[in-house]
């Protein structure tokens, strides 16, 4: 397997500028009541069922905390267009955490009023881990119209077709050459799938990087396969939701999540709690340990601590 350096890189990002100013626009959060308390949710493995859907029991549970006027929020691992429809009509109106914390998207404006992106150097280093490992990186982007758009270089398995598939059809995704990439591109996060040696070898490189941080994980795609999903180190769950905090003026906030991503904001939280299947790593920081995410865990415990 072959290293390419940062020259090299050039012939995969012909249209990569070395230095830009991010277009993202940056909003002052007003017009929001001040709460005493905050939720925010996790949505895969946590508020969203096996399915990943809402349940009946979790939908209405929602609806009584809007009723008894207790604010609530997402912090996920999903891009805004992967997560929309499954929120939409259930009380998400306050700003939303997506990309573990690379973004927060506020409702009122549908725009972004934050962001850590990668930069120019830190994209090259980590597509020369990717294909030093022999592994696709897809490369996730928000454009201007908000519609993320997926790069990838050729693909070289039946495992990432499949992936570039799950983006396109189910999430929504355009996913696209790499060499169409804009100069221009705003990159929020680099993902791919891969063999366990591959993906631990991207992430000992990865984690070499101060700026870089690195999320890995038994992917759904069967077994043998691992998942990786790369972001700015500013860039965190944890980063974000004190960002809220700040901005809604809230004095409490309570977290609920299940995996090694959610541990940032468990470490801001007021409370924090882990559905019985979270990784042990979470059940260990969390302040309890709940129903499992596939039983109504989350909407059950919420019934219980507000007296819904």
């Amino acid at each position: 397997m072959q290293v390419v350096d940062d020259i090299g890189m050039v012939a995969f990002f012909p249209n990569l500028q070395a230095s830009r100013t991010p277009r993202w626009l940056t909003h002052g959060v007003s017009n929001y009541s001040r709460r005493v308390d905050l939720i925010v949710f996790d949505l895969d493995g946590t508020l969203l069922d096996a399915k990943s859907q809402v349940s009946m029991h979790t939908r209405d549970t929602l609806r009584q905390l809007r009723q008894r006027g207790i604010a609530y929020t997402v912090a996920t691992g999903r891009t805004l267009h992967a997560a929309r429809d499954l929120l939409y009509g259930h009380g998400f109106s306050l700003p939303h955490i997506y990309k573990n914390g690379v973004v927060i998207w506020r409702p009122d404006s549908d725009q972004y009023s934050h962001s850590n992106l990668l930069t120019p150097p830190e994209i090259h280093r980590v597509v020369a881990a990717f294909m030093a490992a022999a592994v696709t990186p897809f490369i996730f982007t928000a454009e201007t119209s908000n519609q993320p758009v997926v790069y990838h270089p050729p693909m070289q398995n039946e495992a990432e077709r499949r992936l570039a598939a799950l983006f396109a059809q189910e999430r929504g995704l355009q996913v696209l050459p790499m060499a169409d990439m804009p100069a221009t591109a705003e990159i929020t996060n680099i993902s791919a799938l891969g063999s366990p040696d591959a993906i631990e070898a991207v992430v000992r490189c990865v984690q070499a990087d101060e700026h870089l941080v690195a999320y890995a994980g038994t992917a759904l795609e069967g077994d043998g396969w691992q998942w990786v999903d790369i972001h700015h180190s500013a860039a965190s769950k944890g980063n974000a939701v004190a960002q809220l905090k700040r901005d809604l003026g809230v004095s409490r906030v309570i977290c609920f999540g299940d995996s090694d991503n959610d541990l940032s904001m468990f470490a801001v939280a007021d409370e924090s709690y882990a559905p019985s299947n979270a990784r042990q790593e979470v059940r260990a920081a969390a302040t309890a340990v709940i129903g499992h995410h596939d039983q109504d865990g989350i909407s059950q415990f919420l019934r219980e601590r507000f007296n819904l």
